[in-house]
């Protein structure tokens, strides 16, 4: 029995050894540029469907109503600048990642 836990005990020191925890750590490591892309990939991807759909609704509802142009470009405008923020917080976010 004690030559059991001597071993279970010598298993236990061997896995918490340094070489076997940073291995892993660094296996994630490597895979981070992959991950940047695709978090930068979705953030220009979602920003330009966005921006398409503000412009396309602007310019339906510029054709419905042309005299409601002045007031709809605006709101087009406002909508693009806040699509455009959210595409530079994705941009941003991919220099957090480590």
């Amino acid at each position: 029995m004690l030559e059991f836990v001597t071993l279970a005990t010598s298993a236990a020191h061997a896995l918490a050894s340094a070489d076997t925890v940073t291995a892993p750590v660094a296996a994630v490591a490597s895979y981070a540029p992959i991950g940047k892309g695709i978090a930068f990939g979705v953030a220009a991807g979602g920003a330009g469907i966005g921006i398409g759909l503000v412009f396309a609704s602007a310019i339906q509802g510029i054709a419905r109503q042309p005299e409601q142009s002045a007031a709809l470009r605006g709101l087009m405008f406002l909508g693009f600048a806040l699509i455009e923020a959210l595409a530079l917080i994705g941009f941003v976010t991919i220099f957090i990642i480590r």
